[in-house]
Parts: structure tokens; C-alpha cells; sequence
């Protein structure tokens, strides 16, 4: 007997490319279990799957930075600090270093993060957990479709009481943008690619060099325009070093809010006539208005 449930749950994570940089994600999840019937005359109820096994699907992966264990790029390192890491991800042109509680990471037996490798890493996590009634799993990770242009960002949220706080976690995101109340693609199109595979930054969370608590091997791999940024968070202390080239500075904190009214303001300011409003959103199906 098989049991189904499509759209049990939206990951919102970021992982480590030795191509792209730091990448944002968001997938939808799709859970298939198998098995015998149990005194309830279920595979699992359903009430179980929905809560159950989407708590262990965001405990393991959600609003995490996946790592790629068998990289060669990446080396991580425990941290003076307890359960903290540090990790170095030294790709050509757009190395990039961290420092965060280890609950902050996935870490995955994988030289590439696709979406069979993170399927995998779920499947063996989720089934340690199962009743013995259930014999099968299958999950299916997929995008969102979207009809038209999107981006992949990532950031931190230091002011959030649950994971969000997690200074290298993303998401996959479409946007829509209105010009004088008629919607501009060629707008939508240029701030997607202006933030594809971005790290967007709150300007009061920047440090100076000598502040920032990374790697011995990444502090002598530095380069003249990695920029630094640090916070304390409940989950503990979080620093990331970023080059220019995959950065953008925001004059405020990058909740969805924000960063609807951020783009809002860019706007104006080009075209000080002109009224817009921005549909951002953040994944999959939620998001923020912002209107000037």
C-alpha cells in the first residue's frame, strides 16, 4: 500500500557550488511512503506525515548552508568556540568564508549538491525515524515552476528568534515590478539578474578585518575586496567574508519587507516621477508588498 503527499513542505536553504558560489534554493517537497497497513488500517497518518516528517525534513536541511562534504574546494574546521565551525570554500575569483554554530550546516557525503544528492542525505535521515509498518520512501525535491524571470539570494536575519537568524541561509525567488501600475518585465528581468547568486548584506552588520573571527587558512587567503560581516544571534556568533563581485549592501535588514521597500526606493530614486510597487517574494508562494 502506498501513501502520498505532494507539497508537504518548501526547504529554504542555501549550499556551496564550485561554479556559482553561495546559492540560494527553494524546493518543494513531495513525500511517497510504502508499506503495511497498522492497527489504524494506515501506511501513516497523515496528520504523522505532515508534521512529523516535515519537522525532520527542516531540522535536517531548512534554512541551512548544505555542504558538499567531498569537495575539494571546501575544508571544515572546528572553531575555538563550542560547536561552532569554520569553513572555507576556496573557488577562484569568489572564495568565500564562514564562521557559524554547526547547527548551521548540513553537511553532506558528496562532492556536488543536486537534487539526488539532498534526496539521498533526506531519504537516510527520514527513515531512521519511520514506524517498522513502513517499509518505502520516496521524496521528490523539485522548483517551483515560474513563468518569467528569478533570483537566487542569500542572507542572514539576526533579529530572528528561530533559523532565520543563520547568517548563510537562501531562496529562489521571482519578483514582480509595476511602473505607473503597468508591470515592467524588462525591471523584473534586470534586478534578477542583478541579484542571481547574490549575498545580501545589512550595511550595520559590517566589520573591519580585525574584528572578524574566521580561519587561520582563510584569513592568509583574504583578497583586497572580500568584505566582512558578524552578529551575534541566540544560536551564537556568525561571520561571513564575501567578495564584491557576489555582494550587495543594503541599507537595512533583509527580511522580505525590506528588501520589497529597498527595491521600491532604487526605483524612485532613478525616476522620481514614476510610481512603482514590488511583489517580492521569498521562495515559494509568500512574500511582501512595497509601494512608492
Amino acid at each position: 500500500m502506498q501513501l502520498f503527499v505532494n507539497d508537504l513542505t518548501v526547504i529554504d536553504f542555501s549550499y556551496l557550488c564550485s561554479d556559482r558560489g553561495v546559492v540560494g534554493e527553494s524546493w518543494i517537497v513531495d513525500v511517497l511512503l510504502s508499506g503495511d497497513l497498522n492497527a489504524e488500517s494506515m501506511v501513516l497518518d497523515f496528520g504523522i506525515v505532515k508534521k512529523q516528517i516535515k519537522a525532520i525534513i527542516d531540522e535536517a536541511v531548512d534554512h541551512k548552508l548544505v555542504l558538499p562534504m567531498q569537495n575539494p574546494d571546501l575544508k571544515v574546521t572546528e572553531s575555538h568556540r563550542d560547536n561552532h565551525l569554520f569553513v572555507d570554500f576556496d573557488i577562484t575569483d569568489n572564495e568565500l568564508y564562514l564562521h557559524s554554530p554547526a547547527q548551521a550546516f548540513a553537511q553532506i557525503d558528496t562532492d556536488k549538491i543536486t537534487e539526488e544528492s539532498v534526496t539521498r542525505y533526506l531519504e537516510v535521515v527520514i527513515k531512521q525515524q519511520l514506524p517498522e509498518n513502513v517499509q518505502g520512501l520516496t521524496l521528490n525535491l523539485r522548483p517551483e515552476k515560474i513563468e518569467g524571470s528569478y533570483y537566487h539570494y542569500t542572507h542572514g536575519l539576526k533579529k530572528h528568534d528561530g533559523n532565520c537568524q543563520r547568517i548563510a541561509h537562501g531562496h529562489r525567488s521571482t519578483i514582480n515590478i509595476f511602473e505607473n501600475d503597468i508591470r515592467s518585465v524588462e525591471l523584473e528581468q534586470k534586478w534578477c539578474k542583478r541579484w542571481q547568486d547574490i549575498y545580501l548584506a545589512s550595511d550595520v552588520d559590517s566589520i573591519k578585518l580585525e574584528q572578524v573571527e574566521l580561519s587561520i587558512q582563510a584569513k592568509s587567503k583574504l583578497q583586497p575586496d572580500h568584505q566582512f560581516f558578524s552578529y551575534y544571534a541566540p544560536q551564537g556568533r556568525f561571520d561571513i567574508a564575501v567578495r564584491n563581485k557576489r555582494l550587495e549592501v543594503v541599507d537595512c535588514d533583509s527580511t522580505v519587507e525590506l528588501l520589497a521597500d529597498y527595491i521600491a526606493r532604487q526605483l524612485k530614486q532613478e525616476n522620481l516621477n514614476n510610481t512603482y510597487k514590488v511583489v517580492a517574494f521569498e521562495g515559494v508562494g509568500k512574500g511582501a508588498i512595497a509601494s512608492v
